[in-house]
């Protein structure tokens, strides 16, 4: 199988230009654009590639594959049309708002043999590839409970655009901090292992003026038992996102700010710690996601973070609002 059928990009905001401009770098030369003409960004870069305002048309045009980049409501219209054509599918996380139409597309790409990949970064960055190398070395024994604690300030993400208007912002779009800011929910399942139930609270106190919650904490019990507390929150800044687990024998540390790992073994007696390679560029992570998909689709790699993984992601998290709507524990089938 080559590559040369082209890749359509459906949804052209920051992500999706980003994706764009990763795969020209990676030496891809044809694409289709499927866009519905309300972003608010440019389009200098855009202006020599084919666009179509129509799904179907934009099918017509037989993509290889299809990188799903509009908002998260509008995921699975999108990745169920392109998987009923027969595209291979990287969805953007969380890959949807609701449970709607997952089993169907989860049925349609088994049937299709298609490779489906969700962007969930982080599971490319350094640290927590060495954070997962600790945890299989037994390095600081079995975990006993994990942290992780993500707060930004919503209206610095995007400067160029009034931050009530984007899609993290709207309820109606699959915005609020959970669905969002949901990649620790993916790293520490893929970290830690599979969560058995989720209770949780959430708030819209920070005076964003938005319909969605701006701040929640959520309790999850893993099937090890461990337990791990995970804060989100629209509110922060600066911001800071960090990771600590302990184990019954240490301890370890990650900051995105910095991207190190520090970690401390009982059996070692002293603190120990990985930085990030020099030059280290926080494209790198959607960098080696997309060279990742594209090895997926040739049949060198095996999708590192599969629809299925998605799938749980975004049952933690509706699992989590109900927890907030209900005030009570949820529990996952697992």
């Amino acid at each position: 199988m080559t590559l040369d059928k082209p890749i359509l990009i459906a949804g052209l905001g920051s992500i999706g230009r980003r994706h764009l401009k990763n795969l020209k770098a990676l030496g891809h030369k044809k694409f289709v654009l499927y866009r519905t003409g309300k972003s608010t960004l440019p389009d200098d870069e855009t202006f020599d590639i084919p666009t179509e305002y129509d799904l179907t048309k934009a099918l017509a045009h037989k993509p290889i594959a299809t990188i799903v980049t509009n908002p998260t409501a509008l995921h699975m219209p999108v990745a169920l049309a392109a998987a009923a054509s027969g595209s291979h599918l990287f969805l953007e996380k969380p890959i949807s708002h609701t449970m709607e139409g997952v089993k169907d597309l989860r049925r349609l790409v088994r049937k299709k043999d298609l490779i489906a990949l969700v962007g969930f970064q982080f599971r490319f960055h350094p640290g927590l590839r060495q954070i997962k190398r600790l945890l299989e070395e037994n390095v600081v024994g079995q975990v006993v409970s994990v942290q992780a604690h993500w707060g930004e300030y919503l209206p610095s993400w995007h400067p160029w655009e009034d931050y009530r208007q984007g899609y993290s912002a709207k309820a109606k779009l699959g915005g609020g901090v959970l669905l969002t800011l949901c990649h620790p929910f993916d790293y520490l399942r893929w970290l830690i292992g599979e969560v058995t139930s989720v209770s949780a609270t959430q708030s819209r106190s920070g005076g964003l003026g938005i319909d969605v919650e701006d701040s929640a904490d959520v309790l999850l019990h893993f099937k090890s038992g461990a337990i791990g507390n995970v804060h989100l929150d629209y509110i922060q800044h600066p911001a800071e996102h960090t990771l600590r687990i302990i184990g019954q024998t240490g301890v370890i540390h990650w900051d995105n700010s910095d991207g190190q790992v520090r970690w401390y073994s009982e059996r070692r007696g002293k603190w120990e710690k990985q930085p990030v390679p020099n030059g280290f560029d926080r494209n790198e992570l959607f960098l080696g996601e997309m060279q990742h998909f594209l090895s997926c689709i040739i049949g060198n790699e095996q999708p590192l973070c599969t629809l299925d993984d998605g799938i749980s992601t975004l049952q933690i998290v509706l699992a989590a609002k109900k927890s907030a709507r209900e005030k009570k524990a949820v529990e996952l089938n697992i």
